[in-house]
Formats: C-alpha cells, structure tokens, sequence
C-alpha cells in the first residue's frame, strides 16, 4: 500500500510538472479563457437579480442562456488545452468551440449523472432505514445515511468527471462517455484525489486565513487561486485525462459493471 501511494504521488508529481510547463509557455490564452469563465459566470448573476426584477420569463431565458454560455465556454478551454497537449502548430479558437451535438451531449450526461446522484442517495437512504429497528436513535441514523451517501455519490462523481473529455475528443455518445469515464478512472482513483487534495489546500489556507482576521494573507492567496490555481487545475485536469488515456486498454465500448470497482 505504501509503495502504491508512492508511485501514485509520483505519477501526481509527473502530472503537475507537465502542467506547469503547458501553462508558462501558453499562460495568457489559457487564463484569458478562464477570465472569460469568471466573467460570464458573475455577469450572469448580475443580469439574473436584475431581469428578475423586470421579467420573470426574461430572468429564465438569460440564466438559460448564461448556462450554455459558460459550458460552452469551459468546453472550449478544455479543447484548446488538448490542441496544446498535441502540439499543433497552427491553433485556430474557432476550431476549439464546441459544436451543438457535443452541447447537446454534454448536457444530457450532465442530467444523467444528476439522476443516478439523486438515485443513489435515495437507495443508500432506504437501505439505511432498517437501522431505526436497531434502536438507533432517528437523527443519528439520518446522520449517518447522509454522510454514506455524500461519500458513494463524490466517488461516483469523481468516476464520471471525464465524460465531457469524451465527447469532445472522443465524439463519443453520453452514456458511452460515461462507461468510459468508470472505465478510465478505474485503478487512478488514488491519484485524482491526491491532484484534488494539492488544490484543495490552496483554497482551504484561503478560507482559513480569510476567517481568521488576515485580510492580506487571504487578498494574496484569493488573487493567487484566480490567476494561478484556475487555470492550473484545468491543464492539470486534461493533462491527467490524457496520461491515463495513454495508459487505457479498455476499449471504446467498455461495459460498466466491469468497471465499478
């Protein structure tokens, strides 16, 4: 186990050094794209408070629109990181901007997983509920289911965070994209949660630091988690997503029960 840690530290290590290189030499247009996510994400609150208060329906048809926007928009990065991954000399953005099946298809894989989320907690509740008849006491039980459940569902998540790669490199349906998704993090479940932990820390020193009364300390890591961390963990992101690609035998169809553990 510990060797296994070790090798998948070392495989984190390889992840983030490739990543750092991606990112010096091409700073400007990745965090550009990731400048243009946060505006389109706080525009959108903006116009949503404000419509609100003129057309309900107006308010609707933006925050719609916003949405595809910023999916949209995060879609493209993630395509661009790749034409960076392979080296193509001659980048167009146009070319990087997702067509309207693949919005499409990510969407609905999107609502999928919301689904079998949603599925899960309420098996893991049902099968929770005997506990009442073991006299334990009701809150405590509830408790407990609920922690169950967030820990099955982050893992389930964490399995399935690749199939938008998919559908954009891959041109790839939304439920093969997710069969390849559980087939792709099986046996690298240990090193995406290192690569989340290392970015974690970043925002938890920030939080910690914010309410602990340091308003400098926390200024400088929230301006160094905007410019650095963002644009960072997306590199990191694809760059891992082809890594492990590199590695994968699982085929283009892989069954999914095969896959779980």
């Amino acid at each position: 186990m510990i060797q296994f840690l070790k090798n998948s530290t070392f495989a984190v290590n390889e992840v983030i050094n490739k990543s750092w290189d991606l990112l010096r030499k091409h700073y400007f247009s990745i965090a550009g794209l990731c400048f243009l996510l946060f505006l389109t994400s706080n525009t959108s609150g903006i116009l949503a408070f404000y419509f609100n208060e003129v057309n309900t329906f107006l308010s609707i048809f933006m925050a719609f629109l916003f949405v595809i926007l910023y999916f949209g928009t995060q879609l493209t990065l993630f395509k661009y990181i790749f034409t960076l991954i392979d080296k193509k000399e001659k980048i167009n953005l146009s070319d990087t901007i997702p067509s309207t099946k693949e919005l499409l298809y990510f969407f609905t894989g999107m609502f999928s997983i919301a689904l079998l989320a949603f599925v899960f907690y309420l098996l893991i509740s049902v099968l929770g509920f005997p506990l009442v008849y073991a006299h334990i006491d009701v809150s405590l039980m509830v408790n407990i289911t609920r922690v169950v459940s967030a820990v099955f569902v982050f893992l389930f998540l964490l399995r399935v965070a690749f199939y938008p790669f998919f559908i954009i490199d891959r041109h790839a349906t939304p439920f093969q994209a997710i069969r390849l998704s559980f087939a792709l993090t099986r046996g690298n479940v240990t090193k995406l949660l290192l690569i989340l932990a290392f970015f974690a820390i970043l925002h938890l020193l920030y939080v910690y630091f914010n309410y602990s009364g340091y308003p400098m300390v926390s200024t400088a890591l929230s301006i160094l988690n905007s410019f650095l961390v963002a644009p960072l963990s997306s590199v990191v992101i694809a760059v891992a997503y082809r890594d492990m690609m590199a590695d994968y035998h699982g085929g283009e169809d892989p069954r999914l029960l095969k896959n779980i553990i």
